[in-house]
């Protein structure tokens, strides 16, 4: 069988795009297409575990986050094994100077990489 790694790579990075590009834009229906309808979204509140189904993302994107296209973010490592794969997206200056870091995780369904859960660090402010 072809190895497939370097297709893989691309397809998860265009996927991860997807929710960057949706950030910067500060509209949840850019993104929406690279998460599962079952993904979820979790964070550390104050040491509190926060968060929940993955609407909440898109809601907190489309009423409390300001279009930034001066933005940055990296994608800092993408680890694939098969059709499970997970990624680290670090983000700078986002809506208000908000930095973060993401972790997803990936799986390949029907033949597209779809994300199923994204855990984050809200960096302080300085």
């Amino acid at each position: 069988m072809k190895p497939t790694f370097v297709d893989d790579y691309a397809a998860i990075t265009e996927t991860l795009n997807k929710y960057n590009k949706g950030v910067a834009k500060a509209d949840s229906s850019i993104m929406k297409p690279a998460f599962a309808a079952e993904a979820t979204i979790f964070s550390s509140n104050d040491g509190a575990l926060s968060g929940g189904a993955i609407s909440g993302l898109f809601e907190g994107i489309d009423t409390a986050f300001k279009a930034t296209p001066e933005s940055r973010y990296v994608i800092a490592f993408i680890d694939i094994t098969g059709t499970a794969a997970s990624a680290r997206v670090d983000t700078n200056d986002s809506s208000d100077g908000q930095c973060f870091t993401d972790y997803f995780h990936l799986l390949k369904i029907n033949g597209t990489w779809t994300i199923l859960s994204k855990v984050f660090h809200s960096h302080p402010s300085a």
